[in-house]
């Protein structure tokens, strides 16, 4: 394999010199046939076999020997990572794996002990989040944060940029900040129109439902008009009317020409969303590949259900089967939310006692009670 670390010279010009130059710029979004372009395009996106730290054919991110521990726990350990641009890449991987702590990284909200990473060319090491965001890089947060005791408009004013009325001097002067507030608030009713949040414009944040904040906070994202958006388990809280509604904007965050790299545990929105996926397991990529085909690596499997299992993960009728049996079994309980608990429960219950006996006036599966 070559050196990975080496951009292809496809990468060093024409678009990416060009963002390099000018800074962030809006995806594409001009016509219908530019925006199916994204939806159709079918060439490989990795110029390797796939694999944890395989190659991209055209990445928009790159991160190198990206370490950050807690207490002495390696919290993330990525070797190396690329993600494909205009694309959207699931990042998957048991609690605890890294996965928003990978985030946190990637986007200035925390700080490695080692490493490096750059979007589109520019390195981020060391950014404040608010100047990655002006590069067009943005992310939503497992818990939404918008301010409740703002209106909706309000909230989605924030999320822009260029904003004259910032500044002391020029906010004692409308003329010199008022024409760009116009354009802000016609852009954000176009964005909250899109996301059904048009007649909920001067309701308090704070009225809105989980999955309601969860549209706003995605649509006060796009006010930077990024060319990445990093969404932190967009489904999380959210009620099942609203998914399908969420599933359809992610899709079309990618048919404006945006890359979207997301974290979540629905296997099944997995498989129907994204185009990559890169499953992360104690803080390492264990596997990366298509949905289909990462479902089925035993690498993953062994990750979320334990070892020795061989189970498609987005085989619902499988893994439902696979539960119900560990759930059973006294010596295997990963699998169930259930079984962590009855595993303490009984661990605690017989703890002084040999494993093998029982407490007073406990009876097994042979015995029964008159």
């Amino acid at each position: 394999m070559s050196d990975p670390t080496a951009k292809p010279a496809a990468q060093s010009g024409g678009r990416r010199a060009a963002h390099a130059v000018t800074g962030p710029s809006a995806p594409s979004t001009g016509s219908p046939a530019d925006q199916t372009d994204y939806m159709t395009d079918s060439r490989p996106i990795t110029e390797d076999t796939p694999g944890p730290g395989c190659r991209k054919r055209d990445p928009i991110i790159t991160a190198r020997k990206v370490t950050r521990s807690f207490g002495g726990i390696n919290a993330v350990d990525v070797d190396y990572l690329e993600i494909p641009r205009n694309k959207i890449t699931a990042l998957i991987g048991p609690n605890g794996a890294g996965k928003t702590t990978l985030f946190n990284l990637l986007t200035g909200f925390d700080t490695p002990q080692s490493g490096e990473w750059d979007f589109d060319g520019h390195s981020l090491a060391g950014v404040a989040p608010y100047k990655v965001a002006r590069l067009g890089m943005v992310r939503t947060f497992q818990l939404t944060k918008v301010m409740g005791k703002l209106t909706v408009m309000e909230n989605m004013r924030l999320g822009a940029t260029d904003q004259p009325g910032e500044s002391l001097a020029r906010a004692l002067f409308k003329g010199l900040w008022g024409g760009r507030e116009k354009e802000i608030t016609a852009q954000a009713e176009v964005l909250l129109q899109k996301f059904k949040l048009d007649t909920k414009t001067d309701d308090y944040a704070a009225s809105l439902s989980g999955g309601q904040r969860k549209l706003l906070e995605m649509a006060r994202a796009l006010m930077v008009k990024p060319r990445l958006v990093m969404l932190d388990e967009p489904m999380a809280g959210v009620n099942p009317a609203l998914t399908q509604s969420l599933l359809d904007h992610i899709k079309n965050l990618k048919a404006e020409g945006m890359t979207v790299l997301f974290v979540e545990h629905d296997m099944h929105m997995v498989r129907h969303v994204a185009d990559w996926v890169v499953v992360m397991a104690e803080g390492r990529v264990v596997a990366e590949g298509t949905p289909d085909v990462v479902m089925k690596d035993q690498a993953v499997i062994d990750a979320y259900l334990g070892a020795h299992h061989d189970v498609d993960l987005g085989d619902s009728h499988g893994v439902e089967q696979l539960e119900s049996e560990l759930s059973h079994d006294e010596e295997s309980v990963v699998g169930t939310e259930n079984a962590g608990l009855l595993s303490h429960t009984r661990i605690t219950e017989l703890e002084g006692r040999p494993r093998n006996t029982r407490p007073t006036g406990e009876t097994g599966p042979e015995e029964k009670r008159p």
